[in-house]
């Protein structure tokens, strides 16, 4: 650890983090300068300060027992800072990450690039972007985990392309150095903004995480980023249940039932059905939504990205908008990239109605959901959980497979706005509701959905294995399961008029 900034070297990050602090370096002698010059015995102090060759360590270790790659940034050698000599060891450890299929971690701590070599260090940056890309485009995880500090062409590149990205607790990050700032501005950079905490509440960075749990994070998502789901025959792993048990329960009863505040939802699903469940935050571009919930998870032995409406933050103001609908679209992205299962989980009242809604694209993203579900290379269930309203609804029905709750749902319109539309009063919602099919017996018989979870009598009164009943329908659905394509996931909805 360095003694003046308290920063934890690269050496001592490594020794926390991977199996028994043990690992192999993957690191040549770099090329440099005449020793003799001003940049040489530069290069020369830094490695006698900081006991490192380079600004940058890799090599491969285990975590949790795993065969994993990494970069990590030695900030006490000129700042972590990039130069040609670092790119080329960056570029080297990346395209041997992809060639063995390793994931990634990488761990930055940088001012940026190398001031001493200018521009030819600069446009490192893409070349290292490029090589990034390259071992996310085979399929591989790339996890990040950002350190104090992480500034400049390193945040503006390779720091800020993780399938997970995580920072270490009040550490500073931001494109611009605060530095660099006030001397050209003659101000302080306003504070609290390039902070870690910050950064993730604006939906940013997924977590803030310390270095000793860093390796539990990481490893619980590698668990689902690694993972394939189990093979099964699909009709044998998702059993028929009757349609409609209870033929006398009606529409309306089942619509009451689904607003009642204490029924579960997307949160106790995990909770009580998932295992090595990873909370990512946000777009990853700077937009949150509360009521939108993106996370990667285990159903049992199936791994997936899970796409959830919460229905607790929607319905405790904070309804679905826009930036909601494009984290879930992150999601559909994150799935594709890595061919692992999507489940989206449908419980809504419907998407947020305002002004600034429609200014962002409310319409147009619902637009985008479905046009990247229908596409989606990856397989995707759905499982209709509660309230189905509206648009926000439809922007995460579409997929291979489709399970209802008991007393789930799906209608273009509140009831009561539907009655309100064709009777002219709210008073017929009721009506409304038997005469639109919206119920999950309609949504069976229908063909709009595959297999139903049940509610003894309500998910509400049993929460607990409700949502264990649920998870358990989920990894059943997912065993076997492959993507349809867009032409059989549009043929579901070749309904008959009424």
């Amino acid at each position: 650890m360095d003694g003046v900034t308290g920063r934890v070297g690269a050496r001592e990050l490594l020794r926390r983090v991977l199996d028994g602090g043990g690992w192999t370096s993957w690191d040549a002698p770099p090329a440099g300068p005449d020793p003799a010059s001003p940049y040489g015995r530069e290069l020369a102090a830094a490695r006698k300060r900081s006991g490192c060759d380079e600004a940058v360590l890799t090599g491969e270790g285990r975590l949790r027992g795993r065969r994993v790659a990494f970069v990590v940034s030695e900030f006490r050698f000129l700042a972590g800072s990039i130069g040609l000599a670092t790119a080329d060891r960056i570029v080297a450890a990346v395209e041997r990450a992809t060639a063995e299929g390793l994931p990634l971690l990488a761990a930055p701590s940088s001012g940026g690039t190398r001031m001493q070599e200018g521009t030819a260090a600069f446009v490192q940056m893409a070349r290292i972007t490029g090589a990034v890309m390259a071992h996310r485009a085979a399929g591989l995880p790339y996890l990040v985990y950002l350190r104090d500090p992480t500034t400049g062409g390193v945040f503006a590149s390779w720091g800020s392309l993780g399938h997970v990205t995580a920072a270490e607790p009040g550490a500073l990050i931001g494109f611009l150095g605060p530095r660099v700032y006030e001397g050209l501005r003659g101000e302080p950079f306003p504070s609290g903004v390039q902070v870690a905490e910050n950064l993730a509440a604006k939906g940013l960075l997924d977590a803030v995480v310390g270095i000793d749990d860093l390796a539990e994070v990481a490893s619980g998502a590698l668990n689902v980023l690694c993972g394939t789901p189990p093979a099964q025959d699909v009709q044998r792993a998702v059993p028929q249940t009757p349609v409609d048990a209870d033929p006398r329960e009606t529409a309306w009863e089942s619509i009451e039932r689904s607003r009642r505040a204490d029924r579960p939802g997307v949160r106790e699903l995990l909770r009580y059905g998932a295992t090595d469940v990873t909370p990512l935050s946000g777009t990853g571009q700077g937009e949150a939504d509360p009521g939108l919930l993106l996370a990667l998870a285990r159903f049992g032995a199936a791994p997936c990205v899970v796409v959830g409406q919460d229905r607790r933050s929607q319905r405790n103001g904070h309804p679905l908008g826009p930036a909601g609908l494009r984290v879930a679209r992150r999601g559909m992205q994150l799935a594709a990239e890595l061919a692992l299962p999507l489940v989206t989980v449908v419980d809504t009242p419907g998407a947020v109605l305002s002004a600034e809604a429609e200014e962002g694209g409310l319409a147009g993203e619902i637009a985008r959901c479905l046009a990247d579900l229908i596409t989606l290379p990856a397989p995707a269930l759905c499982l209709l959980l509660g309230e189905g309203t509206g648009g926000a609804a439809l922007a995460l029905l579409p997929a291979d497979r489709v399970l209802v709750a008991r007393h789930g749902w799906l209608s273009p319109l509140p009831p009561e706005g539907a009655s309100l539309i064709v009777h002219r009063t709210a008073a017929r919602a009721g009506e409304m509701a038997a005469a639109q099919g919206v119920r999950s017996a309609d949504l069976l018989r229908g063909g709009l959905a595959d297999a139903l979870v049940d509610e003894r009598p309500d998910a509400a009164d049993e929460p607990e294995a409700f949502c264990r009943r649920a998870a358990a329908a989920v990894e059943a659905g997912l065993s076997g399961l492959v993507p349809a394509g867009p032409a059989a996931r549009q043929a579901r909805y070749r309904l008959s008029a009424l």
